[in-house]
């Protein structure tokens, strides 16, 4: 998965710098390569990053739900 991740940001990443590199020479054309560059980092590589970095983590460990406000409280007091 980490392989994955890094070609993918590297394509995108060339994306973005052959977009801006043909923006020079025909406008249209370099802003449509970097549309996609963006739109493919967006719908493709951040749902894919987001999974890997959260895979095996609990989400209730990282929202305010009042189990953790009362964990917190009780923290504050003892110190």
């Amino acid at each position: 998965m980490k392989l994955l991740l890094k070609i993918l940001f590297l394509s995108w990443l060339g994306g973005l710098v052959f977009g801006f590199y043909t923006r020079i020479q025909d406008f249209a054309m370099g802003e449509k390569i970097i549309g996609f560059s963006v739109l493919g980092a967006v719908f493709i590589y951040l749902p894919l990053f987001l999974f890997h970095r959260w895979k095996g983590k609990s989400l209730s460990d990282y929202t305010l739900t009042p189990e953790n406000m009362q964990r917190m409280r009780s923290k504050k007091k003892n110190e």
